[in-house]
């Protein structure tokens, strides 16, 4: 049977030639419900697959990882970088309003509202005024305008070379005043003021068990769109989901136990394997007893065995994490990983460099190590992992550490107060670029989750965002990711690949290594 690879970014089964297809209905397995699908405030990646199938900005990004016009039909960009001016094609909201430029000035104005609450506000600091106005300053003087119905033009305060792809992200999509105005906090679990500017249109939101999508008539390249409804069904156990892919009760799984990827890899014609641009980590509170001491933090992360966990627990082909940053991302003509430190850690646990960094804490083999708790969020996968953590934990370093698992809904407030001790997290690009990475822990992010603070750090990604040269940024951002992963404040522990299923009848969907599916050009065969 055929094995699936996707390379990265050219992520897509394209149509064969002289194939027949049919419209129809496609129904595909996720395995987490996001609280919120609010394109400018959220930063959840479960909200992901919903507002990447209802909402398009600007410019969207091809299977191939090419920025192409969506909303806006063209663009210029003036010769020292700073000053870009789109010019919207007529475009139409979900509900057959037209879209305006002024609706993304609102939209943009809105992220830069501290009391909307939007995670991702740091992205939009690129803009001249916009992080003044973040702070408490004047929202007029933010350089983003309408000048007319169809054009819109921004200006940065320094070159960015990676802003069209910036663009790609929701926290630049536009979202209608008089919609959100109206229901600050539940236009988007209501169908009928769900309104977006994508391929399809919700049309049932079923806490719990699916969200259910059609064809959106008002999409501007309707004639694009074969699928009629789209559902996608909540499932949270990957086996479950596999059994009804097996059974032909679903078209594609979002993932695949870790058990049955040699079996699927061999017998299955639906087994993709998914580049994804993510690291998954757990944060360290440096505020919080005992995770409050460098060296209790640095045993930790030395005592555990990252190869043993890829190989035998998550049995994936995953790679061992050392630093924060994921391989795969090349600037000035090198990977931004190449060459890079291991900061005292490496891919099979250091036992007696963990021990003497426990002892050097004031913990001679575990003795008096305090109440531990490592919380996560409810995912079989997930607890696998932190159990086989605890219990290299505890071989390794004679201390007993206490998971305790939780529903999202309730463990990722919980962990924005920072007021755990060690909680499980990760990270998956926004955009292709070490910056979506970094940038979350400087100063006062609303994604620095351990509340860290370093100034070196923070002057470093200033240096790098305002570094003309290529060259010059990347060994900012490397000096910057240093800075953080010797202080060990998180406790890296994968890069991430993504296991799926979809039908081999199905052709046209790819997912991208930002962790989004993209059913705009699906098609089912007859």
């Amino acid at each position: 049977m055929k094995r699936l690879v996707l390379p990265l970014i050219t992520a897509a089964l394209l149509a064969s030639a002289g194939s027949a297809f049919a419209a129809g209905e496609l129904t595909y397995v996720v395995n987490n419900e996001s609280a919120k699908y609010d394109p400018g405030t959220t930063a959840e990646t479960f909200a992901s697959p919903i507002i990447g199938n209802t909402f398009e900005g600007l410019v969207r990004l091809s299977p191939e990882g090419e920025v192409v016009p969506a909303l806006a039909e063209s663009w210029e960009i003036s010769e020292d970088g700073l000053t870009y001016t789109f010019h919207l094609r007529d475009a139409k909201w979900s509900d057959g309003e037209p879209v305006k430029a002024s609706d993304f000035v609102y939209a943009w104005k809105r992220v830069l509202d501290p009391a909307t609450g939007a995670m991702n506000s740091q992205m939009l600091y690129h803009i001249v005024g916009a992080e003044e106005a973040f702070g408490g300053g004047d929202a007029s003087a933010i350089a983003v305008s309408a000048p007319d119905d169809k054009t819109l033009t921004f200006t940065l305060k320094q070159r960015v070379p990676y802003m069209l792809q910036l663009l790609n992200y929701p926290t630049f999509y536009p979202v209608r005043e008089d919609v959100v105005s109206a229901d600050p906090e539940g236009w988007t679990r209501n169908p009928a003021t769900f309104i977006g500017t994508g391929p399809f249109r919700v049309t049932a939101f079923n806490q719990g068990e699916s969200v259910v999508f059609e064809k959106n008539p008002n999409y501007y390249d309707a004639d694009a769109v074969s699928l009629d409804k789209l559902t996608f069904r909540l499932i949270p156990d990957p086996a479950t989901a596999l059994a009804a892919f097996e059974a032909g009760d679903v078209d594609g799984i979002e993932a695949v136990p870790a058990p049955e990827i040699p079996r699927l890899s061999v017998e299955s014609e639906g087994f993709m394997i998914v580049p994804a641009l993510g690291t998954t980590y757990g944060f360290f509170n440096p505020h919080q007893a005992p995770l409050d001491n460098l060296h209790v933090r640095k045993a930790l992360s030395m005592a555990i065995d990252r190869s043993e966990i890829i190989e035998f627990v998550l049995q994936s082909a995953d790679t061992p994490a050392l630093g924060l940053v994921p391989p795969g991302m090349s600037l000035a003509g090198e990977d931004f990983t190449d060459g890079r430190d291991t900061f005292g850690l490496s891919e099979t646990a250091d036992v007696e460099g963990a021990q003497a960094e426990l002892a050097e804490a004031g913990y001679p083999n575990g003795e008096g190590f305090p109440s531990t708790v490592y919380v996560t969020y409810s995912s079989p996968p997930i607890e696998k992992l932190l159990e086989a953590i605890q219990q290299m934990w505890k071989e390794n370093l004679n201390i007993d550490v206490e998971i305790q698992a939780t529903e999202w809904q309730v463990f990722y407030p919980e962990v924005q107060k920072v007021e755990y001790q060690i909680a499980q997290m990760g990270w998956g690009a926004d955009y292709p670029h070490p910056m979506t990475f970094l940038d979350n822990f400087v100063t006062g992010s609303a994604n620095n989750l351990a509340n860290w603070s370093n100034a070196d750090y923070d002057a470093a990604i200033e240096a790098a965002k305002a570094a003309s040269d290529e060259a010059t940024s990347r060994d900012e951002m490397r000096k910057a990711e240093a800075i953080l992963m010797n202080d060990h404040v998180i406790l890296p522990q994968y890069h991430r690949y993504n296991y799926m299923m979809m039908s081999p009848e199905v052709t046209g969907f790819w997912r991208s290594p930002l962790n989004v599916p993209y059913f705009r050009d699906a098609q089912i065969a007859e």
